[in-house]
């Protein structure tokens, strides 16, 4: 078969060479193409609904990172022998693709919009979850999808003196200081650590180090999307009804800066609450599309709010920029469990609990990563009863899962070595009330 759009890119990152095909496959998706790392080989398509989704106030964005277990040669543990849902590291890995994207679309695009990165060959000298990442930014970069692109993700490690760009398995887990920096070419949008105790002028190094990788990458990602680049879509932005907003901006902002003006989030709510029925009543019969428009104008109207009061220096809870609120901290608040503490900052309040058993309870992992067991585990648990909502529970999300690996990483470091101390750990942070920064309270 014959393949007229196909082509072929190369660059080197790290003194490796890095190769992009497209044209040659998938061709019923938006864009796509196929990246090469060394021996690692990842497939990132994205399809968007050209029909905007109705009855929504968000942008409808999915990041799938597809594992295979034939890219490292293994047929699946499971019964049947298949694939399942994402490994946890699988769904750490779609939110570090997902993370320094999304802020990059348009928030008023209604389109459902579907990145998938299909994991081919995986050779751990050469971190599948950049190749992913770089594919996907280069596919949604080539599609007709609005974007505010493109945007590079490169990982540095800093070892025995050496700063090294997309470092091993191996010289990642020997590493003093390890950082995933996701940028566009002028700015830094996300840092992702794991470090040994690193002075904070190590840190800054390695991000530096990072981002100028990355400023490279993003010129190779510019030269493909000018030479095959769609034309991107125009779209009908999400309507505001700006008489509306005019009148509640001149009638009610004074409400909503009252509503906010407080430490208390219940009181918060309770003012906004009120202050969103006197709007109606205001204004419920002057506009028929009240009830379709007011969500949108009371977030803007505190946006206002909170911005006008952060240049003063001020937050919204009426702190400084340098201020903290209460802390509290208690332990050993249940019987029978191994270790528990509780810790409240303001609103915020986590129960966390520890269990200990032998080696032989370390968790197994049959993933495509070089990891087969995991000693310490740490579960972070959001109820909805946290926020005040009422909501059924259900499966673990992608925010938990990815809250519990960052306080792993945070305590990992810290926690004594198997020889020390030869036993699994198992932590369960269970969020009782949430007023901001959980992830640090279960840490």
């Amino acid at each position: 078969k014959q393949y007229p759009n196909h082509h072929v890119f190369e660059t080197e990152i790290g003194g490796r060479p890095f190769t992009v095909e497209t044209g040659k496959v998938a061709e019923l998706a938006d864009a796509e193409c196929i990246c090469r790392y060394g021996d690692t080989v990842v497939l990132a398509t994205v399809t968007c609904n050209p029909i905007p989704k109705a009855g929504i106030d968000y942008f409808p964005l999915t990041i799938e990172f597809e594992e295979r277990m034939y890219s490292v040669g293994r047929i699946p543990g499971s019964f049947n022998r298949r694939e399942g849902k994402p490994s946890e590291r699988g769904i750490l890995n779609s939110r570090i693709i997902d993370r320094p994207m999304r802020p990059l679309f348009d928030e008023e695009l209604r389109n459902d919009t579907v990145v998938t990165c299909t994991v081919l060959a995986n050779d751990y000298d050469n971190p599948v979850e950049i190749v992913a990442s770089l594919g996907a930014s280069i596919a949604i970069a080539c599609s007709d999808v609005p974007w505010n692109g493109p945007v590079a993700t490169t990982n540095v490690a800093h070892l025995n003196g050496k700063y090294i760009i997309n470092p091993s398995s191996d010289e990642r887990e020997a590493a003093d200081c390890f950082v995933c920096i996701s940028s566009t070419f002028e700015k830094v949008v996300m840092i992702e650590t794991e470090a040994k105790e690193a002075p904070e002028n190590l840190v800054y190094e390695c991000i530096r180090v990072a981002h100028e990788a990355n400023m490279e990458i993003v010129k190779f990602i510019n030269a493909i999307v000018a030479e095959i680049g769609k034309p991107k879509f125009t779209f009908e932005k999400a309507a505001v009804n700006h008489e509306l907003l005019d009148d509640l901006m001149a009638y009610g902002l004074g409400k909503i800066e009252y509503a906010l003006d407080t430490p208390d989030k219940n009181v918060r709510e309770e003012r906004l609450t009120a202050a969103r029925l006197d709007f109606q009543e205001k204004f419920g019969e002057k506009y028929e599309d009240f009830d379709t428009h007011i969500e949108v104008c009371l977030y803007k109207m505190q946006k206002k709010v909170v911005k006008k009061w952060l240049l003063q220096g001020k937050r919204v809870d009426g702190r400084g920029m340098d201020e903290i609120r209460p802390l509290d901290a208690e332990v050993g608040v249940l019987p029978r469990v191994h270790g528990s503490g509780l810790f409240s900052r303001g609103q915020t309040q986590v129960l966390s609990i520890c269990t200990l058993n032998t080696l032989s309870a370390a968790q197994k992992l049959d993933t495509i990563y070089p990891e087969d067991t995991k000693r310490y585990i740490h579960h972070y648990n959001f109820p909805a009863y946290s926020t005040g909502e009422a909501r059924a529970a259900r499966s673990t999300s992608r925010r938990e899962i990815g809250h519990g690996a960052l306080a792993e990483k945070a305590l990992l470091p810290v926690i004594p070595s198997v020889e020390e101390f030869p036993y699994a750990i198992r932590v369960v942070s269970e969020v009782l009330s949430s007023n901001g920064s959980t992830s640090q309270a279960s840490i």
